[in-house]
């Protein structure tokens, strides 16, 4: 069956590079010291398919800058998953897991594009509190067809995966902590309307930006959102949902996010 929602035009995705270097350069000329002192929890950032640590540098810069311990995902360039996806999400949980002591106020996962995927499974798997995700021009819908990077896809890990229709209905659900969803209606390669979180809880924003794909992670609007989220007060913990685990390492995530709820 055909998607009722497309990928953007080519027109779209043809000037997304002069877009983000227009972007990028904004950025250097935001004011820091007009957003909140960080309180040093924990973030993660999630990079984009086919991009590192050094792309998102900006963002991983801008959150240090604030005061707050930001960090990459630890994987360098991100390929996509490979074999089995959910057992691949297992694996990550467990690597992001191990990297970070407790912390009273929880760790917030931002994820861009693909990363954004990432960082909402990982919420749902992780033994550490999480305390809020933010996606940047993530689409939820496990749908290769409202995006145009399937070729790109391909090239670096040789076949966008199948997902079944139950997984491709667990992406659509919003983690339990309080999320907010990024998107841009002139986004060239993501469909925007991909990108929005139906209202599962009360703890869910969709907020829409005028930007780039590529330059998402650091265009300032982006960042002022990012740097109001980070300074706003932790939400109290839901009790865990424990999903069915799909693999050795989801049980013992499972178990551990069940002992620190005890």
């Amino acid at each position: 069956m055909k998607s009722a929602i497309l990928s953007p035009s080519w027109t779209l995705l043809g000037i997304e590079p002069f877009r983000a270097a227009f972007e990028y350069a904004s950025s250097r000329w935001m004011d820091h010291s007009r957003f909140e002192a960080g309180d040093g929890h924990p973030v993660v950032v999630f990079p984009g398919l086919a991009t590192d640590a050094q792309t998102v540098s900006p963002l991983l810069e801008f959150c240090r800058k604030l005061g707050y311990d930001a960090r990459d995902w630890g994987r360098g360039m991100n390929t996509g998953p490979s074999g089995n996806v959910e057992a691949w999400l297992d694996t990550l949980a467990e690597e992001v897991n191990d990297r970070f002591s407790p912390a009273a106020d929880g760790i917030t996962l931002i994820g861009w594009s693909l990363g954004g995927i990432y960082a909402r499974e990982i919420a749902k798997r992780m033994a550490l509190p999480i305390r809020q995700v933010i996606t940047i021009g993530t689409p939820i819908t496990g749908e290769a067809a409202q995006t145009n990077v399937s070729l790109l896809y391909h090239w670096i890990s040789g076949a966008v995966p199948e997902l079944d229709p139950a997984f491709k209905q667990q992406l659509m659900t919003a983690p339990p902590q309080p999320l907010t969803a990024i998107h841009s209606r002139s986004d060239g390669v993501v469909a925007w309307e991909a990108c929005l979180q139906p209202e599962d809880h009360d703890q869910i924003e969709n907020v829409e930006v005028d930007g780039s794909h590529c330059g998402l992670c650091w265009n300032p609007a982006v960042l002022s959102i990012i740097a109001q989220r980070l300074a706003q007060a932790p939400i109290p913990a839901p009790m865990p949902q424990i999903s069915q685990p799909t693999s050795a390492l989801g049980e013992r995530a499972a178990a551990r996010r069940l002992a620190s709820a005890a």
